[in-house]
């Protein structure tokens, strides 16, 4: 049996965006991305990427970073190039169902495979919606974009993968 993915957000899990502004989490670095009309503060930690890879899972970029996650994000937590969810004219598309624009996307890469989705913006109705058109298991996995991943979130995610691996 493959290893289940890990459907991976940038800004909230892997960059604590909404620490103090002021203060840089203990142990994260400092990036600068440009962006059109500014720069982009990133927050990262170079001990995730260890940390992630030692999971279990396969892991996926699912993120608005999407494919610039590789040059950006990737070599500072120290990630190889993952493949990425693209979510084309889908990003940001609100949906009248409260869904999160990223779920159906990410329902359609796994393609039935068991998966865990890392995000800080997941709802009731994201896990209404994975129950009842994902037919393998599934993990929704908030993270609180104060503090980004934490050793605890290693252990939870690292116990479902250990599940579905058997």
């Amino acid at each position: 049996m493959s290893r289940p993915l890990l459907y991976l957000d940038v800004d909230g899990p892997l960059n604590p965006y909404a620490a103090q502004p002021e203060r840089r989490p203990d142990g994260y670095t400092t990036i600068r991305v440009p962006q059109p009309g500014r720069i982009l503060r990133v927050w990262l930690h170079p001990g995730h990427g260890e940390a992630l890879l030692g999971l279990g899972y396969e892991l996926c970029w699912a993120s608005t970073w999407m494919d610039a996650a590789n040059h950006w994000i990737g070599p500072v937590i120290g990630l190889p190039e993952l493949p990425y969810v693209d979510f084309g004219s889908d990003l940001f598309a609100l949906r009248p169902d409260e869904v999160h624009w990223k779920t159906a996307a990410i329902l359609a890469h796994a393609a039935g495979r068991p998966f865990a989705w890392v995000d800080d913006e997941q709802s009731p109705a994201d896990e209404a919606y994975v129950t009842a058109h994902h037919p393998g298991p599934a993990l929704l996995y908030h993270v609180d974009p104060r503090v980004g991943l934490r050793q605890s979130d290693f252990a939870v995610l690292a116990r479902f993968a250990q599940t579905i691996s058997g």
